[in-house]
């Protein structure tokens, strides 16, 4: 049939100086073509497969080109009108139906749309918050009077992990005394209060409340080597800061969003839906970043005399005190709408109230370090912490050395979080598949490997700096930029595929928990496991800065450091990745 249509339209068109007859012919061959054509494709995508209709379609194409058959063969292909009527509107009615029941597949439930979306709305104001208080608290520390990367190591130890520690504490009580719903307004709105109080009093009088002529006694009297931990004293409201906004990344994201997502989903909508929570959230990174460069911008050009800082704080905080009212209203709609109506929460309030056992700081610890399941969980997170730090510090020494200025180490900053955000998206949605296809082992091996061989090619380059030169010169550069941007990559690719597959899989693996492993486990694991990695790796640095002289001599040993870490880190996860497949099948549910 084809062959000679396409012949008929060939010949037609061919002839150059044709009549109008001629050219009448060819513009009817062509649209009788056309009509062959459309009655293959409505036949073909409506599945019309039985003989009849396609001999019903032979017969249109061929009367359309004009063609007769022999009378024998026009009895052969002469179809059953009645069916092949009721063929075609069958075709009619699926044609639609198949096309929005594809789409309409493709998309969740809408029981579990009603959970992903707010909770995807959630972890965008979250990681908002988290990614504008980042960028602010590194600018603030570095770049304060008589501060700089240094200091880094110092805080972590002797400021992060103490609040930690304590805030466990606090919050194991809270949890005994509130009930859980109410714990998340507890915390969060506290937070909030302190971070819009320094955009508006503290900041603007740190003149007034830092102890410069103090510090700067007390320095006189001390060796060079504790102008680091005098630092945090002289700009104690700026490591105030600096604490609260690396413990928004662990309480609200870690402890307080993850732990209620686990509450309202199961471990299959988990494994479907967790990968995506981070979609929204990697928007919010690239906006946040874009964010921050905006203001940095518009500092840039404020009048001489102005306080830049305090004006962009401003515009900071109040971005960050918004977003979180958006985070509270959701997580309100979704306790009327989503946690109050659920089959479980229907059930518990006929159900007598069990009194909770209330247990001491060290009753708690003992009873989370008895489990090998926690024991595992917590080398994990631990194991991220000091692989990041350990990496993490020296790049961003590089970078103030690559950006003295608070304007352009912000603006830096800003495209770092847009340019992880994008990356982090890509890695999203590659992450959904490597749960679907590859299981919850290799997606908790992805992460280690990304850091171990990122960590290790951005130390072997500071290693072999001297050797760069005639590359940078190439490229029109430095070694001390190549350096920035082999790290930001390395900071990058690591942060990615921790957002896309190590924190879904962290989830994913404490959801067959009881409910007292949960909530202490978690607290424990997520508030105090990750500041004691970063503290752990600062120390680790400490030590090595007093032993060696300085950071950059320190760069060999740190990158040994970083495999031995790496390599246990491996191991604790496939430990796990074991034990949460036994407790799978032991609870599928």
């Amino acid at each position: 049939l084809l062959p000679t249509s396409f012949k008929s339209a060939f010949v037609a068109s061919s002839l150059l100086h044709q009549p109008f007859e001629l050219y009448t012919m060819r513009v009817q061959a062509t649209v009788r073509l056309f009509q062959v054509l459309t009655a293959a494709f409505v036949a073909t995508t409506a599945h019309a497969f039985t003989t009849v209709p396609s001999l019903a379609v032979m017969t249109v194409g061929n009367q359309a080109l004009g063609f007769r058959p022999p009378r024998a063969s026009r009895q052969r292909l002469r179809p059953n009108k009645k069916l092949s009527m009721s063929s075609n509107a069958a075709s009619a009615d699926e044609e639609p139906k198949g096309f929005f029941a594809r789409m309409k597949s493709s998309l969740p439930p809408a029981e579990e749309r009603k959970k992903l979306i707010p909770l995807a709305m959630m972890f965008f104001c979250i990681l908002f918050n988290y990614t504008v208080l980042r960028d602010t608290k590194d600018v603030l520390l570095v770049t304060a009077p008589k501060s700089g990367a240094e200091v880094i190591p110092f805080i972590k130890t002797y400021c992060n992990l103490p609040a930690a520690i304590g805030f466990a504490a606090f919050y194991a009580n809270l949890s005994d005394r509130m009930e859980q719903r109410n714990v998340f307004y507890a915390i969060v709105i506290p937070f909030l209060i302190f971070f819009a109080s320094f955009a508006l009093i503290i900041y603007p009088n740190n003149g007034f409340l830092h102890p410069h002529l103090f510090v700067d006694k007390i320095a006189a009297l001390l060796p060079a080597g504790a102008a680091a931990p005098l630092a945090i004293v002289r700009n104690w409201s700026f490591a105030m800061f600096y604490v609260l906004a690396e413990m928004w990344g662990s309480v609200v994201t870690s402890l307080l969003f993850w732990g209620f997502a686990n509450e309202v989903t199961t471990v299959e909508e988990a494994k479907k839906y967790y990968p995506l929570f981070g979609l929204g959230a990697n928007v919010a990174l690239i906006f946040s970043g874009q964010y921050v460069r905006w203001v940095s911008g518009l500092r840039a050009n404020l009048a001489p005399g102005v306080d830049a800082w305090s004006v962009s704080l401003r515009y900071l905080m109040g971005a960050v005190v918004a977003s979180g009212g958006v985070l509270l209203a959701t997580y309100t709609w979704m306790l009327k709408n989503v946690v109050d109506k659920s089959a479980v929460a229907i059930a518990a309030k006929k159900a007598p109230k069990k009194k909770k056992v209330k247990m001491s700081l060290g009753e708690s610890a003992k009873f989370l370090m008895s489990s090998p399941y926690i024991r595992n969980l917590a080398t994990l997170v631990i194991s991220y912490g000091m692989c990041i730090n350990l990496v993490e510090v020296s790049w961003k020494a590089k970078i103030k050395m690559a950006f003295p200025n608070p304007n352009d180490y912000s603006a830096f900053m800003g495209n770092f979080s847009s340019a992880m955000g994008t990356v982090t998206l890509f890695m999203m949605l590659i992450g959904r598949t490597v749960f679907q296809k590859f299981g919850w082992r290799t997606a908790a091996m992805v992460t280690p490997t990304m850091i171990g061989c990122t960590g290790l090619a951005f130390f072997l380059l500071n290693i072999f700096s001297g050797s760069m030169t005639p590359i940078a010169n190439v490229l029109g550069t430095t070694p001390l930029m190549i350096a920035v941007l082999i790290g930001a990559i390395q900071n990058i690719l690591s942060k990615s595929a921790k957002y896309s597959l190590f924190d879904p899989c962290k989830e994913m693996a404490y959801i067959p928990l009881d409910q007292e492993s949960k909530t202490k486990g978690k607290a424990a694991i997520d508030v105090v496991g990750n500041p004691l990695g970063k503290s752990g790796g600062a120390m680790i640095q400490q030590i090595l800065i007093f032993g060696v002289g300085s950071l950059a001599a320190a760069t060999p040993y740190l990158a040994v450091i970083l495999g031995i870490i790496v390599f246990f880190w491996f191991k604790a996860a496939n430990s796990l990745a074991t034990q949460f497949e036994d407790a799978m099948q032991a609870d599928p549910a």
